[in-house]
């Protein structure tokens, strides 16, 4: 039996997830705005979920992390709002690893064990957890509270008089006080706190997230954070120091553990490629010999690097972003150099044996929505992109909250622009997902009929995928060399089989926005490997239709409607 690399993932933010506040005012407070809480996420949500087909549940955001709202009450130290992004604060500007999101808590004293519930209903309701790892950087104001006993902050024992030292857990520019960058105005004009000053004490200055080595990081910069040191002198033509292992990595390592010995079922990394290869390798291996089921999902953009995070880096999994999301994205769009023949370089050339360790999505909190109308302009028009995202190998496919019901991502939220991205930096209320949400009651009661007809083909799909082994572990086989002189074809279709010894789904997309007729043919040495020939059955898994040809090596006339496709079984 094959490997079952086909996990179905749910990604969500539950600052946005449960929040029935339709307010939304820009740049609000959470009293104003409102967020949504880890009890929302109940056993009728996780039903839902695993209804839809998801094996995984990833919970964005849930590790502490800084903002402008005051937790000084409980004891957690205030984070100086001129270097926070967004009333709530970016999940990825991290200050305390071993702490929740207080945001997140009924009671906030009591916020751990309300996540350790939020595990436990989720292993309950047969769901794997992920949660984030943000290796690379901190937030500028990190402090933690949660840490064990034993446990030191990162850089209480550096030595700041160097910008660099192999013992040092973070960067430096000695003698150089942090400047915030001009022009930043914090939660916006209403926004009042004594610490929004334009200033932030931090003598010497760290360098950034984003790897600028300088006192005055810009606007644009990732300068609400500080980058870790993982042996690696930037400045010295990346000259590193591994041995001995520097002191970060241990303390990188305890706390990967310490959230594995809660029951945390994978981890998704955030920029991996920032952080050397040579740790993941470490980490990794250290990690699996106590939790053989931990999987590791790392964020990655170098095509280059792929096979070595897998291999070296000891990576299940890594993101298809700049090859099969890129290459849908055009087709979706309808851009004038969009070519489904660019989803043959993706596995062909680009994934080229790790097909399978390729995680596929349309959106993330990073991109754009689908609905939006940067992107698609109509959830709908997501359609065959999901279908070839979904089935096109064994590998994880991903949906983010709000994309089964067209959520458009529009507007301006605060620190998050009207880009067609529900933002991860302010209070909100999630619009068409909120009409899902139905106050609580989670039930579609107030989505429109597309809306609900939507998700039943993304429930559809992604069953499909865990419900039919040539689609979660059968063999591939193009057939576009196949078809393309046929009537029909061109460049906004997409055509292969998926197979097992047991079963045969042949997939068809059409990315263009008009209708199209084609007779797809197998070739004759795949009907020879399937022992195939005479009449033949085909039905659609996703809407019942029958076609029916009466020599199969005639091929299959099939006609698809515009920016649709199918998924026909045979």
């Amino acid at each position: 039996m094959a490997a079952d690399n086909k996990l179905i993932i749910y990604q969500m933010l539950p600052r946005l997830f449960g929040n029935t506040n339709q307010r939304n005012k820009f740049y609000g407070s959470i009293e104003e705005n409102g967020s949504g809480k880890l009890s929302d996420i109940n056993d009728k949500a996780l039903q839902e979920f695993k209804s839809m087909g998801f094996t995984h549940v990833w919970y964005t955001g849930v590790v502490r992390h800084a903002t402008m709202t005051d937790y000084s009450a409980f004891g957690i130290p205030v984070d100086d709002p001129d270097v926070v992004k967004g009333r709530a604060g970016s999940p990825y500007a991290v200050n305390d690893y071993y702490d929740i999101d207080p945001d997140l808590a009924v009671d906030v004293r009591n916020r751990m064990s309300e996540f350790e519930l939020l595990i436990k209903r989720s292993h309950d309701n047969a769901l794997k957890v992920i949660m984030d790892f943000v290796p690379n950087h901190v937030a500028r104001t990190y402090v933690s509270v949660g840490k064990p006993d034993g446990v030191r902050d990162f850089g209480a024992d550096d030595d700041n008089t160097k910008a660099f030292s192999p013992t040092n857990d973070l960067y430096y520019t000695p003698n150089q006080a942090f400047v915030v960058p001009k022009g930043y105005n914090p939660g916006g004009d209403e926004f009042v706190s004594p610490l929004k000053d334009g200033q932030f004490a931090e003598n010497p200055a760290k360098a950034t997230g984003n790897d600028k080595f300088t006192p005055s990081p810009s606007i644009n910069d990732w300068f609400e954070t500080v980058k870790l040191n993982y042996g690696v002198d930037y400045l010295d033509y990346r000259k590193t120091y591994f041995d001995p292992v520097p002191p970060l990595w241990n303390k990188m390592y305890h706390i990967l553990h310490f959230w594995s010995t809660k029951g945390i079922d994978g981890f998704r990394c955030d920029m991996v490629e920032m952080v050397p290869v040579e740790f993941w390798g470490w980490v990794t291996a250290k990690l699996k010999a106590e939790f053989s089921e931990l999987i590791f999902i790392g964020e990655a953009y170098e095509i280059s690097k792929y096979n070595d995070y897998i291999f070296k880096g000891g990576f299940d999994y890594l993101y298809d972003k700049v090859g099969l999301y890129d290459a849908i994205r055009k087709l979706t769009n309808s851009q004038w150099d969009a070519n489904t023949w660019d989803i043959n370089q993706v596995w062909n050339r680009d994934c080229k044996g790790i097909d399978a360790n390729m995680l596929r999505f349309m959106e993330n909190h990073d991109e754009q929505r689908v609905a939006s109308k940067y992107f698609g302009g109509d959830g709908w028009n997501g359609v065959p992109g999901m279908i070839v995202t979904a089935t096109l190998n064994t590998g994880p496919v991903m949906i983010y909250m709000g994309q089964e019901v067209a959520e458009k991502g529009s507007g301006y939220e605060g620190f998050s622009n009207d880009d067609g991205r529900t933002t991860i930096f302010d209070y909100w209320g999630v619009p068409e997902h909120q009409k899902w949400l139905n106050n609580g009651l989670m039930d579609g009661g107030q989505l429109s009929d597309s809306q609900k007809r939507l998700r039943e083909f993304y429930s559809k799909l992604l069953n499909i995928c865990r419900q039919n082994e040539a689609i979660r572990e059968g063999e591939f086989w193009e057939l576009m060399l196949a078809n393309e002189h046929q009537p029909g074809f061109d460049k906004g279709m997409y055509l292969y089989l998926r197979y097992t010894g047991k079963q045969r789904i042949l997939v068809i997309a059409n990315f263009n926005r008009e209708e199209r007729n084609i007779c797809t043919l197998l070739p004759a040495d795949l009907l020879q490997l399937l022992k195939l020939g005479g009449a033949c059955q085909f039905t659609d898994l996703l809407s019942g239709t029958i076609y029916h040809t009466d020599n199969i090596a005639d091929g299959v006339a099939v006609k698809l409607p515009a920016m649709n496709g199918v998924l026909l079984e045979f």
